[in-house]
């Protein structure tokens, strides 16, 4: 079965994206976090990127 990207349903602070992002690649969320927020203050790029993925991104409903 194939892996597939979701925002993450229980492990989220604003829409779940970094969560669903840390899941795929098995990965600590706080470390996605980091990497976003530097990416958001660095460039700029970050938030329009995070704003598509919000959009984007299917929620993954799957009781765990």
């Amino acid at each position: 079965m194939a892996k597939k990207l979701y925002k993450s349903s229980t492990d989220k602070k604003i829409s779940g994206v970094c969560g669903g992002i840390a899941e795929y690649f098995d990965i600590d969320p706080t470390l996605v976090r980091v990497i976003a927020v530097l990416l958001i203050l660095g460039w700029g790029s970050g938030l329009i990127l995070y704003i598509v993925l919000a959009l984007v991104m299917p929620y993954d409903y799957e009781v765990k």
